[in-house]
């Protein structure tokens, strides 16, 4: 008897019960069935051993597929665990999944890992792909599953089917002599990986718990070609120069002190940087139509008692006490908003309201999760709150949609949108998250921006949607987003006069353009290496006299352009001029101007372009018009 498979395209073909799913891809041709990395059987994903005994809808994961790439690097990561077992058959396994960009796993062993070590299981794994060793399923019962791996020595693993419910079925992965507790599924053997790379060691609290055992973390990646690990590889290099904690370093923008480990400190230059970013900011909001507050950063435990806070992220929370009161440093800003709203009525004439708040918060992060301006402990948010009727919800977020977009686009920045729908764990009516989807789904197809459906990752007060920007070397980034909120209006009991004379509750959007102003320096520090543009480098010119003789000159030079609002410096060093040049460079600053005989007898500048090189012989006016010009016009570096 024939069962019917429909595929993705929506034909339908028959095939006799028992076909595995390899079988139904080599239908289709066998090159097809070659790149084929697993499945999906009516919703949930399967190895291409899986084999059909009844009607299915099926669809085929590759590589290019994100769910390919983790069953493509989750099976990375069991070739790893097997390497490191037949070495040192002593460790003991923990977890090993797949990431972005890669997998790790987490392990305990007596040596330390060091980069020999790595070369010794790199060495490992590749004889375990070339032995093409298949891998095959299979289940035991809760009990049975313990006791495999309490005789295989493998502790962590207990400790997580312990954590089960005593009637599960535990499924394992074997290939060759090597088993590991996995849900799965893989590659139906190890030889597709072909192409990897072990990259770095951590360490890491087993179940990040800080009062576990430290264990070492090896790290990896995994691709289906050796020309697109290359490119990978090539990637992280160039990002190793980008890094902006060692650029900042070195361009004098920012330091994090052994004092305050996680809470930045801001220098001259960075705190430039900054106030540019802040200024643009408060620009395009006033534009827009919304008003600025400022919240306090201390607020009482009722406070955060009443946001839901106090009982669901206090331990992110720094908190104190006042007058033997309890209370808290503010991990985000919305709870003060929605006091700043409940200082007084509104009626629905005053909709749309748009409320910016830059605030600074604090967020008691690991040590072992801090990252410069990226993961810090102290940080400032560019928040706003959007007040609105229901039927003005699609063209706020349309608003909202299209400021991302401007500020985006101001830093040369392409993008994608992802749109996450209600989660399973959520509050408010099915009517209240249907109005809510369509506005935002229609606000985006009627702007004709394309976006990727997350289902059932919204947030449980509400759906949202994502903007993902995209740096030079091709990284991406989770900055901007737009949330609609059903849970803090309710909490708050916000309420206006609605035009008939009663209390209604408005709907309410939060959303970020930046995120963290930190984090986007960060970003924006590794997207331009250091080379900002014009407009926002914290020193614009670089005045270069040859030597003491021209020095005055150069102090003219340097009031005439600062009273015109140039970011202007001399190097008054008696080093010599090619010195100078070179050291302007290293300092990234946008133009050069060497001062000698010539120019002061002209009264003209010698201009250097830090992008295009010599530019000779300009007058001053026309010098600092040109500066002033990229700096209005937010003049982008050539890439």
């Amino acid at each position: 008897m024939g069962i019917n498979v429909i595929l993705k395209d929506g034909s339908v073909k028959e095939f006799e019960k028992g076909t595995t799913l390899y079988e139904v891809a080599s239908s289709i041709s066998e090159g097809f069935a070659r790149n084929v990395i697993a499945g999906v059987v009516n919703g949930v994903e399967v190895g291409i051993g899986y084999k059909l005994e009844e009607d299915s809808k099926v669809n085929f994961l590759m590589f290019d597929d994100e769910e390919g790439k983790e069953i493509f690097r989750h099976t990375s990561s069991h070739i790893l665990a097997q390497a490191v077992k037949r070495l040192y058959p002593n460790a003991k396994l923990a977890i090993g999944p797949a990431i972005d960009n890669g997998f790790y796993y987490d392990i305990d062993l007596e040596e330390r890992v060091t980069p020999e070590i790595l070369e010794k299981i790199e060495a490992e794994m590749k004889k375990i792909t070339k032995e093409d060793l298949k891998i095959e399923s299979y289940s035991l019962p809760r009990e049975e599953a313990m006791k495999l791996m309490q005789e295989m020595g493998e502790d962590y693993k207990v400790e997580l089917i312990r954590d089960l419910p005593e009637d599960s079925v535990i499924s394992f992965y074997k290939q060759g002599e090597f088993v590991d507790l996995c849900r799965g599924p893989h590659l139906p053997s190890t030889k597709k990986v072909k192409a990897f790379k072990l990259l770095s060691i951590a360490g890491a609290y087993w179940r990040g718990d800080e009062k576990n055992k430290m264990l070492q973390r090896i790290y990896g990646t995994s691709f289906e070609k050796k020309k697109d690990l290359d490119d990978y590889l090539n990637m992280l290099e160039e990002a190793k120069k980008r890094d902006h904690r060692k650029l900042g370093r070195e361009l004098e923008l920012f330091m994090i002190s052994e004092v305050g480990p996680g809470f930045p400190f801001f220098l001259p230059k960075g705190t430039v940087l900054k106030n540019k970013l802040l200024e643009y900011w408060r620009d395009v909001h006033t534009k827009a139509g919304y008003v600025e507050i400022e919240t306090p950063i201390i607020l009482s435990k009722e406070l955060w008692e009443t946001s839901g806070h106090w009982h669901h992220y206090k331990e992110n929370m720094y908190t104190l006490q006042i007058d033997g009161e309890d209370y808290a440093i503010k991990p985000m800003n919305c709870p003060g908003g929605m006091i700043e709203y409940k200082s007084r009525m509104h009626s629905y004439r005053d909709f749309p309201i748009r409320v910016g708040e830059i605030g600074r918060v604090h967020r008691h992060e690991l040590s072992g999760a801090l990252h410069g301006l990226m993961r810090a402990r102290a940080f400032t948010q560019d928040d706003a709150h959007i007040f609105m009727l229901p039927e003005q919800i699609k063209d706020e977020i349309k608003g909202v949609a299209r400021l991302i977009d401007d500020v985006y686009k101001t830093f040369g920045f392409k993008y994608h949108v992802e749109l996450s729908t209600r989660p399973e764990d959520s509050m408010g009516t099915d009517q209240e998250w249907e109005i809510a989807e369509n506005g935002l789904r229609e606000a985006l197809e009627e702007m004709g921006l394309e976006y990727k459906l997350n289902a059932g990752d919204g947030a449980f007060y509400g759906p949202k949607i994502d903007f993902h920007l995209q740096d030079c070397i091709g990284r991406t980034w989770q900055c901007g987003t737009i949330q609609l909120d059903m849970q803090l209006p309710q909490r708050f009991d916000l309420t206006y006069v609605g035009s008939d004379g009663e209390k209604h509750r408005p709907v309410m959007i939060h959303r970020v353009a930046f995120g963290s102003i930190e984090r986007f320096i960060g970003i924006l520090i590794e997207h331009f290496a250091g080379k900002f543009p014009v407009w926002i480098a914290p020193v614009q010119v670089k005045i270069l006299p040859i030597s003491d003789k021209f020095l005055d000159y150069a102090k003219k030079l340097r009031e005439d352009m600062f009273s015109q609002g140039i970011r202007v410096e001399i190097d008054s060093r008696a080093e010599k001029i090619g010195y100078k040049i070179r050291e302007a460079q290293l300092e990234k600053v946008p133009y050069m101007i060497v001062v000698g005989e010539k120019e002061a007898e002209s009264g003209n500048v010698s201009v250097r372009s830090r992008d295009k090189g010599e530019l000779g012989a300009m007058e001053t006016a026309d010098f600092i018009e040109m500066v002033q010009q990229e700096d209005k016009s937010k003049t982008m570096n050539e890439q």
